[in-house]
């Protein structure tokens, strides 16, 4: 746990000053750096000390059986877990014949820094050895935006007052020992020693390593070439063997020289290539960084994020720690999904093994609609990944006995791997937010060719799951029992609000793109009939009122249930599922995180219809002293509509609460692997809560204000090919537009016309006064302690 500000604040960095080794794993995971494809936790040069070594291959996992007490029908028979592979980074030294090792001899100084900008990890060190001898060691690292296989790290060691013999060993290592993970043994045993020697291979400066998985059968191959400098009579020698490639480079250094050594590192997996195939496949990928060479690679990463910045970067004044969280948030974001191409992000990204690697609703719901306005690329290819698991869902909706697609609650490859069906199998708003993803991607870029090709056959799929999962009452309303919503404390309850309205989303929006590609949608099997379903029980759906207390209900008669007795809950005893058995927690007024709340965002179009904004202050302070954010996901949604009924205040500690998930590591878990929609919130909590932002259709809609202790926001959103800034103050908000035919947007309910020739500026009207509504005991706003 990470008790004091473990980083200077500064704009574009994330600087570690002093190696505090009892936090050792929690900086891994922030220091990680990734592609999507590629991911290296950020452990030392040196592979020891560590916390969790991690070298991750997306999609790249070991399957093992769930365990069940009592089995039934339906149930996942196995589960699925990422792997460490072949770990490419390390690069050892010796300085005359002692290990270089930070737990013994004289730390003298030891920084690291991540450059949001450049991303790079850059580190510098300086370290006497028991015997007397001192050495500076300087290592930069990098996994390529532009060179999706590809990562690479630069290591030097210079002489430090005498003369030294130093000794650098540049490894290629496979099943490194870890950790032994919690919970179900039979996943521990699978999980070690998973990968199988199949080839090694070591000649002159290049390495290279081949396995497969013992029991998911994919293939992993990995290699590294080297590019050495340093004074005459450097000698170099390689070899390989099981689980093992090394580079052996050996110099004497006179004090002031240095030995450097640049390694390029390629990675390949797949699930049906041949061997050959494979070692040529990483051979072909260090060829092409070969070609680039170190200061290639450098130049293409810099160029990668300076076109993301100029399209992504908030600006914040009045909050340093904010304003570095964010970018340090969007730079984890875009490193989730940068180079995924059709395959997962999962939860934690590739930044550490937590929830097993697999991918949630947290992906569509929280991290797309982030990259949709930054990167909206690597949103197509998520969603691809998710079309191409259409197989998988329509045979786990067959076994359910239902009709269409029942995506899985988690997973890596497809098939579900949530042995727990309460909060598994019976939250299908999975479905619905994958609908809402493809939806909102096609409505932000026009992108009519993804949706023909792959859009429309989600949207399908998932429409006809809600039809058969649901049903009409004798009065017509159409009712969908027995699902969880997003409160994992309420569990398998009717008419969840949050699932009701995005399923009605999904099915009009299925409705409206099956009319849009008549053909495809005839070769789908969608006739006129099936349409007009989805549309009926679109119009019928049933949305749980309670006339007495005047708000809507998170499940049909939860504001009946007993609330939870918070004055009596001890704040140790928070997360409560870790205290208290769900059979209370399912039957009590509690929420674990927010549900109506994040319905009140996600639909809000259909709150304004039916309602006014009163009635969504109402249900907010209806719902804030019951919910305990014992999950990452609830905080920034709270600082949205916080922030949308008047309660700027409070929405700016929610969005602190978010911003600092792992800098601060609120959650005593960054350890495992960093909060990536959590991450992504913080954007969502400045863009959408302060800055109001909400899509209608084919245009945009914002309501800015900001709080008291922000004198200034500034964001750019990237709309239908335009790219739009939008700078507010506290009186007033300019939108400017950067590129693009002039859009049309509107400003707290006025219609606009925004071009590239003048920016329009428009006041920002005060912010109606309400009470405050109060939290749960011992559960307010968790700002680190910095405010």
């Amino acid at each position: 746990m990470i008790t004091d500000r473990s980083y200077a604040v500064e704009p574009w960095t994330v600087r570690e000053t002093a190696l505090d080794l009892g936090v050792l794993a929690q900086s891994e995971s922030v220091f990680a750096l990734s592609n999507g494809h590629v991911g290296w936790r950020g452990n030392l040069d040196e592979g020891e000390p560590h916390g969790l070594p991690g070298s991750y291959l997306n999609g790249v996992h070991e399957v093992h059986p769930l365990p069940y007490a009592e089995a039934g029908y339906g149930y996942p028979e196995s589960g699925q877990t990422v792997i460490n592979v072949t770990n490419g980074k390390i690069i050892r030294l010796l300085v005359d014949d002692e290990p270089f090792d930070l737990r013994y001899g004289r730390l003298v100084a030891h920084e690291r820094v991540l450059d949001l900008r450049r991303g790079v990890l850059e580190r510098t060190c300086e370290w006497t050895s028991p015997a007397g001898s001192t050495v500076r060691v300087r290592s930069t690292r990098l996994v390529s935006l532009a060179q999706r296989a590809v990562a690479a790290v630069a290591y030097e060691v210079e002489a430090v007052g005498d003369r030294s013999r130093v000794v650098i060993q540049s490894e290629l290592v496979a099943n490194e020992s870890l950790p032994e993970p919690d919970g179900d043994p039979r996943a521990a045993r699978a999980l070690k020693s998973p990968l199988e020697q199949e080839d090694d291979f070591a000649s002159g400066n290049r390495l290279r390593l081949v396995h497969r998985t013992r029991r998911s059968g994919l293939r992993v191959a990995v290699a590294a070439d080297h590019v050495v400098t340093g004074p005459e009579r450097t000698t170099t020698r390689s070899e390989s063997g099981i689980d093992v490639a090394r580079l052996t480079v050996t110099s004497v250094l006179e004090p002031g020289q240095r030995l450097r050594v640049e390694k390029l590192v390629a990675h390949g997996w797949s699930g049906a290539r041949s061997l050959p195939a494979m070692a040529d496949q990483v051979d072909a990928a260090l060829a092409a960084a070969a070609h680039d060479g170190w200061a290639g690679l450098l130049a293409a990463q810099r160029a990668c994020l300076d076109d993301f910045w100029a399209r992504a970067d908030v600006e914040v004044e009045g909050d340093e720690e904010i304003q570095q969280a964010v970018r340090f948030a969007l730079f984890h974001v875009l490193q989730a999904g940068a180079r995924a191409e059709q395959r997962a992000i999962p939860a934690k990204g590739l930044t550490g093994s937590g929830y097993d690697g697999h991918a949630f609703w947290d992906t569509e719901m929280f991290v797309l609609p982030v990259l949709t306005h930054t990167a909206p690329q690597a949103v197509a290819e998520a969603l691809r990944w998710r079309y191409n698991t259409l197989d998988e869902a329509r045979e786990r909706a067959a076994q359910l006995g239902l009709a269409g697609a029942a995506f899985p609650w988690r997973t890596i490859a497809g098939p579900e791997g949530s042995a727990y069906w309460p909060a598994g199998t019976a939250a299908f708003h999975v479905n619905a937010g994958i609908a809402d993803a493809a939806a909102r991607y096609v409505e932000a870029t026009g992108d009519t060719d993804f949706e023909r090709e792959t859009g429309l056959e989600l949207l399908v799929e998932t429409a006809r799951l809600w039809r058969s999962l649901g049903h009409h009452d004798t009065h017509g309303v159409f009712h969908l029992d027995g699902v969880t919503g997003p409160d994992e404390y309420s569990a398998v309850a009717d008419d969840n609000t949050y699932t009701n309205l995005m399923a009605r989303q999904n099915l009009r929006a299925a409705a409206d793109a099956a009319e849009r590609h008549p053909d495809r949608a005839r070769h789908l099997g969608v006739d006129e009939e099936e349409s007009a379903a989805w549309r009926d029980a679109a119009d019928a759906m049933h949305i749980p009122y309670n006339d007495e207390l005047g708000v809507h209900e998170q499940h049909a008669g939860f504001t009946r249930y007993q609330r939870w007795d918070f004055d009596a809950t001890r704040p140790d005893q928070y997360p409560l599922l870790l205290h208290f058995p769900y059979f209370d927690l399912y039957r009590k007024q509690v929420v674990k995180q927010a549900d109506l709340v994040l319905a009140m965002y996600t639909c809000g179009d259909w709150f304004e219809q039916e309602h006014d904004e009163e009635q969504i202050a109402r249900n907010f302070a209806y719902y804030e002293p019951l919910t305990v954010r014992d999950s990452s996901l609830s905080a920034c949604c709270q600082a949205v509509v916080a922030a949308r009924t008047g309660h700027l205040d409070l929405a700016y500690a929610y969005t602190a609460e978010a911003a600092l998930m792992d800098l601060a590591d609120l959650e005593h878990n960054t350890r495992d692997g960093l909060h990536i929609a959590s991450l992504a919130g913080t954007w969502m909590a400045l863009v959408a809560g302060f800055g109001g932002m909400r899509r209608d259709g084919d245009r945009l809609r914002f309501a800015p204000r900001l709080p008291e202790r922000l004198r200034r926001l500034a964001f750019h959103v990237g709309f239908r090919g335009r790219r739009l800034r939008v700078d507010i103050g506290a009186d007033k908000v300019t939108y400017e537009l950067l590129d693009g035919e002039p859009l049309t947007l509107c400003h707290h309910g006025e219609p606009l016309t925004v071009g590239t020739d003048e920016p329009a500026v428009r006041p920002v009207p005060p912010a109606v006064r309400r009470p405050t509504p109060a939290q749960p005991r011992h559960r307010a706003p968790n700002t680190g302690g910095g405010r």
